[in-house]
């Protein structure tokens, strides 16, 4: 009996080691990702403007206002500053008791700009992020897009359709689109993967474990794509950050915690997407010309936690004149594309959501092309292996050719 016990126990503990031996041999692999990431680093080649100034930060950003997250401000703050962020777009959720856009972080703390945004519901399934955020958002939830929409375009504010597979509304005329969100790639993850690199790899390598669940988007691309053909607007990513998943063996009512693992602390989630925009030089970072830089689409998607995105460029140029990211320009007798990336990477350039051109890994690329359309670039790492090869480093905002 005793006998059988111990066979069985042994059975038991190789099926186990059997069972684990693939997510022991990831968490190498993960952290090998690590050292490419750290190699390809070393070839960053820098890329000076004196046109523009760069500012980087995060869009889509939940705090305890509203409910969904436990996060304190201090907490924000500090994951901000520490990161080096330039700016942090809120989307807390509104109240009928209070207005959380007046309760929110406003202005500027430390070294990073903080604007109260706010997630609204109109009454034909429309749900957006508004920037800036309103004691009027509870009252949206009674309007139509159609109505809501030209109440905040008269306030001189803008509305992003943040969850595009979401909204039932017809037609809307939002300003932006987000085209990625941190947090629909994470619940789309297998968790039978994911729970065992949890256990494994996350606690040691965080941000590149996650990292190996990025995904390209093609539903929501598509989306933009398919809005972009007949308007003007601009895309995003989300962060759509909330610092309140994880697991603890003990845990208060005063929101202490022991002998557990927090997955999405803000610090982390901020390493590991960013939105870049450019300014002109020379002026001045606040509140309205953040504003006016995410509406004119001026700016671009970093996946940074795969290597620093800071210096992309993408614009273009004939006899009529030039334009960057965001902007418009006349098709004349032709135009000339060019993009620009701090890492050697591929570029693929998209024409109204088609893909019609693609380069080698370079620094550079560089095209005429010769009629109308919605042009951006995607530019991907190959050279870190998969998925990276299907998930970009870099979405770029379009140029508009007319």
């Amino acid at each position: 009996m005793r006998q059988s016990y111990r066979r069985g126990l042994l059975l038991f503990l190789a099926l186990l080691i059997a069972v684990q031996a693939p997510f022991i041999y990831r968490r190498y692999e993960i952290a090998r990702l690590g050292e490419r990431i750290a190699e390809t680093a070393k070839t960053r080649r820098e890329i000076a403007s004196h046109e523009f100034t760069e500012i980087k930060g995060i869009i889509h950003v939940h705090t305890s206002l509203g409910g969904h997250s436990a996060a304190r401000f201090d907490e924000l703050i500090d994951a901000a500053n520490a990161e080096d962020l330039d700016f942090v777009v809120l989307t807390e959720h509104y109240s009928r008791k209070y207005d959380t856009s007046a309760l929110t972080l406003n202005g500027v703390y430390g070294k990073t700009l903080f604007v109260g945004g706010q997630e609204a519901d109109a009454s034909d399934g429309g749900r957006y992020l508004l920037i800036p955020g309103s004691e009027e958002t509870p009252q949206y939830a009674k309007m139509t897009s159609a109505e809501m929409l030209q109440r905040i375009h008269s306030q001189g504010r803008i509305a992003i359709n943040n969850y595009p597979d979401r909204s039932r509304a017809e037609n809307p005329d939002f300003d932006g689109m987000e085209v990625y969100s941190l947090h629909i790639n994470a619940k789309q993850s297998n968790p039978f993967t994911a729970i065992p690199d949890l256990i494994w790899s996350f606690q040691r390598y965080p941000e590149w474990t996650f990292a190996t669940y990025f995904r390209r988007n093609d539903d929501y691309l598509g989306r933009f794509d398919e809005a972009a053909k007949t308007r003007k607007i601009f895309l995003t990513a989300g962060a759509d950050a909330h610092s309140n998943i994880g697991f603890y063996l003990f845990a208060d009512g005063q929101g202490k915690h022991a002998l557990g693992i927090k997955i999405d602390p803000y610090a982390m989630v901020f390493r590991l997407i960013r939105m870049h925009y450019l300014l002109p030089a020379g002026l001045a970072l606040n509140r309205e010309n953040l504003i006016s830089a995410i509406k004119a689409g001026n700016g671009f998607v970093g996946f940074d936690i795969l290597g620093d995105t800071t210096g992309f460029r993408f614009q273009a140029e004939n006899e009529t004149g030039n334009a960057i990211m965001g902007g418009e320009i006349q098709l004349g007798s032709g135009v000339k594309l060019e993009a620009n990336a701090p890492l050697m990477g591929r570029f693929v350039l998209f024409r109204n959501g088609e893909k019609i051109a693609e380069s080698g890994a370079g620094f550079e690329f560089g095209t005429f092309v010769s009629q109308p359309g919605v042009y951006r670039v995607e530019v991907y790492l190959d050279s870190l292996g998969p998925p990276f090869d299907q998930t970009p480093w870099i979405l770029s905002n379009p140029v508009y050719v007319r």
